[in-house]
C-alpha cells in the first residue's frame, strides 16, 4: 500500500476481499488470488476490475496488482498480469485494457511496460485532492488489435 493514501485496518482488508469475491461470482472473473506454490498461500492478487465511473477514461477494464513487499521484484506480478491478459483478450474478448498508478510509483510502470502496455498520459485521479502528493497519475494501455491477442492466445 505505497502508493495508496493510507493502509487499510484489517477489517477493511477483509471487507475488500469480500468485495473482490462477489465481483468473482457475479462476473466470472476479477483479482484473482496468488499463491506461490511450496512458499507461501497468499502473496497477494492480479487481475481484471472495472474502475470507477468517475474515472477520466472510463468505462474501461483494468489490470491491476498488489503483491506484499517481500515479493516484489520477482517476476510474479509480471507472470500473473500476463496471464490476466490473455484471459482478457482471449476469454472475455476485450479489446483494451488499461492500467494506471500514481507517478512515483515506477516499479508497476515498470510492470505495465513489460507486459506490453504503452503509456497514454498523465491525469489527475479523481478521488485525490489535487494537493495529494498522489494525486498525478499515468495510464497505460494495451490493445487486442495492435497484435497483442496473438501473444496471449498462443498463435
Amino acid at each position: 500500500m505505497e502508493f495508496f493514501p493510507k493502509l487499510l485496518t484489517e477489517e477493511e482488508s477483509y471487507s475488500m476481499g469480500r468485495k473482490i469475491k462477489s465481483l468473482i461470482a457475479e462476473r466470472g472473473w476479477g483479482f484473482w488470488a496468488v499463491e506461490i506454490p511450496g512458499q507461501s498461500k497468499f502473496v497477494g492478487f492480479v487481475g481484471l476490475h472495472i474502475p470507477k465511473e468517475n474515472m477520466p477514461f472510463s468505462p474501461c477494464v483494468e489490470i491491476g496488482w498488489r503483491l506484499a513487499k517481500r515479493y516484489w521484484g520477482m517476476g510474479y506480478a509480471t507472470e500473473a498480469a500476463n496471464e490476466s491478459l490473455r484471459y482478457a483478450f482471449t476469454h472475455l474478448g476485450l479489446e483494451e485494457v488499461v492500467s494506471f498508478t500514481t507517478v512515483r510509483n515506477i516499479r508497476s510502470q515498470a510492470v505495465m511496460e513489460k507486459i506490453g502496455m504503452s503509456y497514454t498520459n498523465n491525469f489527475k485521479h479523481p478521488d485525490l485532492e489535487p494537493s495529494d502528493p498522489l494525486c498525478e497519475h499515468v495510464l497505460y494501455k494495451i490493445s487486442a488489435r495492435a497484435g497483442s491477442i496473438s501473444r496471449f492466445s498462443g498463435v
